[in-house]
């Protein structure tokens, strides 16, 4: 692969992991391939985590709408335990970093972009969870500022099939002279070279 490259890892935490109302199902499926890009390249891995507020009034505009049909998602609610990355995962901070963000997207505070930049990446490997909501916003936040972005199709999941497939099919067929879709053993072939 020319230029430098990065791993993002989004929101593999326990609270998609475990018996929550966000439980995602497949990611106990792509998590093999999610920790063999992690363990390979633990220095080149970014994580980030999605965190709740306290409570939904400390939320603002249509968010505080959402932590009000989601409370028990909060702070008040749910042990801070359960924001933590997935433990096979959390091991390898540091060398890995982790940037927590409070929306969907990791771009809106810049501090993420600001780190690339730091290390003149051009190009960011996408993995983790949701395909349809947290990884869709990160990779079309890449693209937007100009970032190569490279799904790695079998190492993102989703709640729902039919979503997943949806955001999959939307992001290899309209965005591929900025993006790749590809499978983690391609991917790591081409980083190894």
């Amino acid at each position: 692969m020319n230029g430098e490259w990065r791993h993002i890892c989004v929101d593999m935490q326990r609270m998609f992991a475990e018996d929550t109302p966000w439980k995602v199902s497949w990611m106990e499926r792509v998590s093999p391939q999610v920790l063999e890009v992690v363990g390979r390249h633990a220095e080149r891995t970014i994580f980030s985590r999605f965190l709740p507020p306290a409570r939904p009034a400390d939320a603002v505009g249509m968010w505080r709408v959402y932590y009000e049909k989601w409370r028990m998602m909060t702070g008040e609610h749910l042990p801070h335990e359960m924001y933590d990355l997935l433990p096979e995962l959390a091991a390898f901070t540091p060398p890995a970093a982790v940037f927590d963000k409070r929306t969907y997207s990791p771009w809106i505070d810049g501090r993420l972009h600001t780190y690339l930049k730091g290390f003149d990446v051009d190009t960011l490997a996408i993995t983790g969870g949701e395909t349809d909501v947290c990884v869709l916003a990160t990779a079309l936040g890449a693209i937007d500022l100009g970032y190569r972005a490279i799904i790695l199709t079998d190492a993102v999941c989703s709640g729902t099939d039919e979503t997943h497939d949806a955001s999959l099919k939307l992001l290899e067929s309209r965005f591929t002279a900025q993006m790749d879709a590809i499978s983690t053993d391609a991917f790591l072939s081409s980083v190894s070279r």
